[in-house]
């Protein structure tokens, strides 16, 4: 999903992160994980399309206006893509959402949840990392900044003894169709948690974010 209109750092998608455009990390990830019968980009761009297709994609159409300005949804790009692929004689069993906010998410992670999602005979596969702190040690503040009843009593316990807390990673996605556009809720019974490393789970929305990509990749050389 790869809209031109980006507010917080435009152009991101094509913004080149260690030499390579946004989206090419997520488009090589996707190709050389072999999982797939399609690698498609879905974005309104012109650019985009050819800067993807160069990338080894697939780009047979453009999104409409409806699914390219700030209040439409992943979930409804998506819908649109299944549509139209529909309309010129293609349907899927299932998909795959892969954001190319998320540069660093691999292959063997992609081959990994698809693992997962016949390991558990699940109808979907969300990725996940651990939460960088956690949830107990958060807490609203009053006007007058007065801390009082702050943090639980069960946020107060020693850290050893607290439960691991994840939260979603914006990654992966992985869908069987049919539930999808039937309305199933994403996150209920048959949904599969894939655990990926916090160093692979960077979701770039800002400049900051792309900063600290930057100093992922450079720590790694």
């Amino acid at each position: 999903t790869a809209r031109s209109g980006s507010k917080g750092l435009p152009n991101k998608n094509i913004k080149e992160l260690g030499g390579t455009p946004l989206m090419g990390w997520t488009i090589k990830a996707a190709l050389e994980s072999r999982c797939f019968e399609e690698v498609m980009v879905s974005t309104d761009s012109e650019e985009y399309a050819t800067i993807a297709k160069e990338l080894g994609a697939k780009v047979p159409f453009l999104r409409d206006e409806s699914t390219s300005g700030d209040s439409a949804s992943s979930w409804d790009t998506v819908k649109e893509v299944l549509a139209k692929y529909k309309d010129i004689g293609r349907e899927f069993e299932g998909f795959a959402l892969l954001q190319p906010t998320s540069p660093f998410r691999t292959a063997e992670d992609i081959k990994a949840a698809f693992d997962l999602k016949k390991e558990k005979n699940a109808i979907a596969v969300v990725s996940v990392c651990e939460c960088e702190h956690s949830p107990l040690w958060t807490g609203p503040l009053s006007d007058d900044l007065d801390m009082d009843g702050f943090l639980s009593e069960s946020a107060m316990q020693q850290r050893q003894k607290q439960l691991k807390y994840y939260r979603l990673n914006g990654a992966i996605y992985l869908l069987e169709t049919a539930p999808f556009l039937e309305g199933r809720n994403l996150y209920s019974k048959g949904t599969a948690a894939y655990i990926m490393k916090n160093d692979r789970s960077v979701d770039i929305d800002s400049i900051d974010d792309f900063r600290y990509a930057e100093f992922i990749l450079n720590s790694k050389e």
